[in-house]
């Protein structure tokens, strides 16, 4: 479960997450920690990445390069998009996407981040690994997922968090990346453990997805959304793919209350950040919970998932891990037994951890945002929206939040919770919050996913 700083947020009228029992994992998909990557697989995968990266090509080296370029710019600046990407820069974004993760991702498998996240902190004393498992028990858990449960994972990477929610409770997962190299990977581990998982390649900014309206009992998305050009959008398309009370869980990047756009220092950490992280653009978590409320989901809880809001203990070890190996690395480099592009692409990787740090301690950002919201039971038999997007001052701050400047509190990992249901037609409420009024739509058109869709992305 979040920790009891993040989970203490108004739900519905009164009740409190605290108060609201999750259900067990279910008895028949027990946790089978004889499934989960042990040691030696992690070495043989470490080994395979490390092979991988020994091999890249001049061109391969000079395109991850590159697409850093998109790290510079912000999905809410259309300009600068524009005028360094040229006009088809959603295209480009994907391509550079594309550069970047086939080649971060063996990089991250050569340490504990083979799921290519910082979790939240969870347990102080634990590994990067044991923190990334409870949180995503915890995913399991607040879903409230029926036996067999089919879940959406958007921003799959690897396929290994999609594989722990089928040892968890016997989910059949379908995963969306962007990245043929990962998607590759996670095929071919769904085959090793012998799991009905399917991983589609495409660029999830190309909606509709190619799904089946209310084909999901659940959703998660894990520091992906910034990658999203249009979280409205998204969101929208989110509600069309979940059957009625079904959950989404998001945990994401965003900005602080206490970040300042103007604050030079700010800036700095922030442009040296970006790249680290992989973030094109910046959301704030008020942005981000009323993204989702005005899709027609009622959003039940959001706040930091970490103690006391703030990752820097695990940051802290991610980058001595990487200090030190870049080291070693370098003497092998050196002494002629690699080659030269290892030191280019550790000096990249392993750059600015020290911002990072710095400004998770400074409560300015974290990548340990968590969002948990329900899509209605009930729908209006005429229009099709939700039963409470029809209805006045549907959007509540609760007491206590920041209404005024519309950020979240810093001063602890407690979450500034605001209690968003799904939104009225009008335009924004006394909160200030501007939600744009839901209008229908015309069907969107879906297909069902073949067991060759993916590998017709992919080619």
């Amino acid at each position: 479960m979040l920790r009891e700083t993040a989970t203490q947020a108004t739900v519905g009228e009164g009740r409190s997450l605290e108060n609201e029992k999750s259900p067990p994992l279910h008895e028949d998909a027990t946790y089978d920690r004889a499934r989960t990557p042990g040691p030696l697989r992690r070495w043989k995968t470490a080994l395979h990445s490390f092979r991988v990266l020994r091999d890249l090509s001049p061109e391969q080296v000079r395109n991850f390069m590159n697409s850093y370029v998109i790290y510079n710019l912000d999905w809410a600046d259309e300009k600068a998009m524009t005028d360094t990407l040229g006009p088809d820069y959603q295209k480009k974004v994907g391509e550079c996407l594309s550069d970047y993760y086939s080649v971060l991702n063996h990089m991250c498998s050569i340490g504990e981040l083979e799921k290519m996240y910082i979790p939240p902190v969870m347990d102080l004393q634990s590994s990067i690994i044991v923190n990334q498992e409870r949180y995503e028990e915890s995913i399991a858990k607040e879903l409230h997922l029926p036996p067999k449960p089919r879940l959406l994972d958007l921003g799959c990477g690897r396929g290994r968090v999609a594989a722990h929610m089928t040892s968890l409770v016997g989910a059949r997962v379908t995963g969306v990346n962007i990245d043929h190299d990962q998607i590759a990977s996670a095929r071919a581990y769904n085959d090793q453990m012998n799991f009905q998982n399917d991983f589609i390649c495409m660029d999830f900014n190309d909606l509709p997805l190619p799904l089946p309206g209310g084909e999901f009992d659940g959703v998660y998305n894990i520091q992906a959304f910034s990658l999203c050009k249009d979280i409205p959008g998204m969101c929208r398309e989110l509600y069309r793919l979940l059957k009625p009370g079904a959950r989404l869980s998001f945990l994401d990047w965003v900005k602080l209350d206490a970040f300042d756009d103007y604050h030079p220092h700010h800036q700095d950490l922030m442009r040296r950040i970006k790249p680290l992280i992989g973030a094109v653009g910046t959301p704030t978590p008020e942005s981000m919970a009323a993204d989702i409320a005005s899709a027609g989901f009622k959003v039940l809880s959001n706040g930091n998932a970490s103690i006391d809001g703030l990752q820097a203990p695990l940051i802290e070890r991610a980058d001595w891990y990487f200090k030190v190996t870049r080291h070693l690395l370098y003497g092998l480099v050196r002494a002629g037994l690699l080659p030269a592009h290892f030191r280019t692409l550790l000096d990249r990787f392993a750059k600015d951890g020290a911002a990072f740090i710095e400004a998770d301690r400074a409560r300015l950002i974290t990548t340990s945002y968590h969002w948990l919201a329900e899509k209605p039971r009930e729908v209006h038999a005429v229009s099709g929206l939700p039963a409470s997007t029809l209805d006045p001052d549907s959007v509540v701050v609760e007491a206590g939040s920041s209404s005024n400047s519309g950020k979240s509190t810093p001063s602890s990992g407690a979450s500034s919770v605001l209690d968003i249901e799904s939104p009225s037609p009008a335009n924004s409420d006394s909160t200030g919050i501007s939600v744009p009024p839901l209008s229908p739509e015309e069907p969107l058109k879906t297909e069902q996913p073949s067991s060759r869709a993916g590998a017709e992305m992919s080619s």
